[in-house]
């Protein structure tokens, strides 16, 4: 299976960042009462601009300029942190703020519709540009996500941030952790979620300020940011010493700041194989930006990251190593994974399976559903194509080793488990890993992971299925509320966890709370549909179908997404109703 990028199947996109990181409740944390409410204390939030004046670059090639301002959010005394849940997809998303009363963390309710899906604070920053006389030119507001681009503003902050790189933007998400570290910064751009804005080459002034609920929900002071903004023109076909155009061009284009100058090619798919050089809006951020690597193979192209604050720190942190305390039980963020590379040789001794915590996998409903056809390879037939996510609710990690004895083509697979302290306890072998050579795999998969069914109406009469194998990522933060969630996960995309040609031994590991993401684009991994009758179906996706793993539970192991098949052959449609709340395909 692949997840090679498609023009045919698109997944919202994530804010550009490294890592997908994770969230948990603190042991105790109750909500507040209206009587207490007034004694808890939050943070010192300001807005602050990093510079007086910025240049954006306008690319020939793309639509617009994205309005990447340095400005940022700090938070002081305290962190900023908000809990964003659902109970099930049949209820609305809500958001906590977490407050202090007595030095315990409590949880304050924050007004009805405050959010309304995962991807950060709507119309957060409102943002007016004028030009050279005056004339306003542009007014907007903008989403902020409060894990962007965080960095230090004193030296005395806290050396690294226990709050996730990134706002997750799958649908189907269930739990997320927003925050901004005390003495940090966060950048208020929407990055990825927000669309660029049509500005002629020039000289412009920005005035960027927080939206007047967010001011009184927060207690920021109504302090407007002024920035002068110069917009240039460029192209892709530039060479790195060619200057830009003049003012006077006049013309529009391109990405802002976080384009700076055209990626190399390859870079947002380390790991991948070749064939899937992205273009220019396709590549990860630049290096300055605190953004390595896509990690969200398979989930469409990923544009810039906003630029950290400041890049030459966070790049110091990176090298340190994080010591916060990770003792059983911890969900503040400052747990970590067991150990991450693969054993040096295969478990030896009697195989067991102790009574320890254990993985919880459970299905997503399939969604980015489209038709599509078998392009030059297969003419003439129709597909059914879907993304697919398996996560692991927790309280534990699925680890699983590969190990190959010489000469041999395949490797055999053992599910590791750890006691509350890390150590490992116990393994059980838990089937095979085989080498994919295909363009877009390249990589060993671990077969019998999850399979996919197309189900009649009646969903138990199966027309069509799947079987597929995987190379285990944590590509989505589905929910950072369970209990052990890592906030942080280490292998977010293929180049880390899916192991080389010749390599002896592969580890690949799901973390809690994040989930893996499958798109199912290519005949013999979408379903064929050309001589399936229209009418209504389901897609099942189903986690560890032999039930070969150990889990905590393998009741929630299926998902199903209903859709309804139309058309004539060559011209097939499908038609995606809502799912509970959940009215996204």
């Amino acid at each position: 299976m692949t997840r090679t990028r498609t023009t045919r199947l698109r997944r919202p996109l994530l804010a550009g960042t490294t890592a997908i990181a994770a969230m948990a409740v603190t042991a105790g944390f109750v909500a507040t009462t209206s009587d207490s409410a007034e004694a808890a204390t939050g943070p010192s939030l300001s807005l602050i601009a990093a510079s007086t004046s910025i240049t954006l670059t306008s690319w020939k090639e793309e639509p617009g300029v994205y309005l990447d301002l340095g400005t940022y959010l700090t938070a002081e005394g305290k962190p900023l942190e908000l809990k964003v849940t659902r109970k099930s997809y049949k209820d609305p998303v809500v958001i906590t703020q977490t407050v202090y009363e007595g030095g315990k963390a409590k949880a304050k309710a924050l007004p009805k519709g405050t959010v309304k899906d995962f991807s950060g604070l709507p119309g957060f920053a409102e943002i007016t540009i004028t030009d050279k006389a005056g004339k306003q030119v542009l007014r907007r507001a903008e989403s902020f996500c409060p894990n962007n681009a965080s960095g230090r503003v004193r030296p005395d902050a806290p050396a690294t941030s226990k709050y996730p790189e990134s706002c997750p933007t799958n649908a189907f998400t269930l739990g997320s952790v927003w925050g901004v570290e005390k003495g940090w910064a966060a950048n208020t751009y929407a990055g990825s979620y927000t669309k660029p804005v049509k500005l002629a080459v020039g000289s412009y002034t920005a005035k960027v300020s927080v939206a007047k609920k967010y001011r009184d929900l927060f207690g920021i002071a109504n302090k407007p940011a002024t920035v002068k903004v110069t917009v240039e023109e460029r192209s892709f076909e530039d060479g790195r010493g060619v200057a830009p155009r003049t003012a006077k061009s006049g013309e529009h284009a391109g990405h802002g700041a976080a384009h700076q100058a055209p990626p190399a090619a390859g870079t947002a798919h380390a790991g991948h194989g070749p064939g899937h050089a992205p273009t220019p809006a396709q590549a990860a951020a630049p290096v300055t930006s605190g953004a390595g690597p896509s990690y969200n193979v398979g989930h469409g192209p990923l544009k810039a990251a906003p630029p950290a604050l400041p890049w030459a720190l966070k790049k110091q942190q990176a090298a340190r190593s994080m010591k916060a305390g990770d003792t059983a039980g911890r969900t503040d963020g400052s747990r970590k994974a067991p150990a991450l590379g693969p054993q040096s040789k295969r478990p030896a001794g009697k195989p067991s399976v102790p009574n320890v915590p254990k993985p919880d996998l459970r299905s997503l409903p399939a969604y980015g559903i489209t038709i599509s056809d078998g392009g030059e390879d297969v003419p003439g037939k129709d597909y059914l194509a879907f993304s697919a996510n398996v996560w692991n609710a927790g309280p534990a990690q699925l680890v699983v080793d590969g190990f190959r004895s010489p000469g041999k083509a395949k490797m055999d697979a053992y599910q590791y488990f750890y006691d509350a302290k890390g150590k490992q306890v116990g393994y059980t072998p838990t089937g095979t890993m085989e080498w994919d050579p295909r363009p877009g795999h390249v990589h060993w998969h671990f077969t019998d992971f999850a399979s996919y069914r197309l189900l009649k109406a009646d969903q138990k009469e199966t027309v069509r299925s799947g079987k597929e194998a995987f190379c285990l990522a944590n590509t989505d933060a589905v929910d950072y509320t369970v209990k052990n969630a890592n906030w942080h996960p280490y292998n977010t995309d293929l180049s880390t966890a899916c192991g080389q040609e010749n390599s002896i031994s592969v580890r690949e590991v799901l973390d809690v709370g994040s989930g893996d993401t499958y798109t199912q684009d290519l005949p013999g991994q979408s379903f064929d549909i050309t001589d399936v009758p229209n009418g209504t179906y389901y897609i099942q996706v189903l986690a560890n179908p032999e039930n070969r793993l150990k889990e905590t539970s393998t009741a929630n192991n299926s998902a199903l997404r209903k859709v309804v098949l139309g058309g004539k052959p060559g011209k097939r449609t499908v038609t995606v109703p809502a799912h509970d709340l959940v009215n996204a395909n």
